[in-house]
């Protein structure tokens, strides 16, 4: 039987930090990651060998540049979608996952979100987002379930 394939993807920094919690489970499935490349992660190539692919940095507080990123890495995203193939994506956020999730959805893979565990009162641009397309979509914390009603808490990932 083979392993499923999952992608995991998330943008550099606290989100990137959430999902390397999962690391563990990597290995059960044929996996990618997926994050923004940034001196501080690059590390990442050398560690998970062959599975670490890079999208852009850039947050929207680089006015100027973030809607051309943006769109580069929705085209960039597309490409790594159509190489993989994946069953899963299984995201932390934030901006970097958004157009994966949304990608993924429209050619039939199961979309998995974790809210980040920042959060406890607030929602996230992304989860707002991702929330109404994802198959399974997790909390952290109690309190989130008031903003998501259908979402699982999952407890803290750390």
């Amino acid at each position: 039987m083979s392993k499923k394939h999952v992608m995991f993807i998330a943008s550099t920094g606290g989100h990137l930090e959430e999902l390397l919690q999962l690391s563990p489970m990597f290995d059960r499935y044929d996996y990618q990651l997926i994050t923004e490349k940034t001196k501080s992660n690059l590390f990442l190539k050398e560690k998970y060998k062959g599975k670490v692919f890079y999208l852009v940095y850039g947050t929207k507080h680089h006015f100027l540049t973030y809607p051309f990123k943006l769109l580069w890495n929705c085209f960039k995203s597309l490409f790594y979608y159509l190489q993989f193939s994946p069953d899963y994506i299984i995201t932390t956020g934030t901006h970097t996952a958004g157009p994966m999730c949304c990608i993924g959805k429209i050619f039939g893979s199961k979309v998995i979100y974790i809210e980040t565990f920042a959060n406890m009162v607030t929602k996230t641009s992304t989860g707002r987002l991702i929330y109404p397309i994802s198959d399974k979509f997790i909390v952290q914390w109690d309190s989130m379930k008031k903003l998501y009603p259908k979402a699982d808490v999952g407890g803290w990932i750390f």
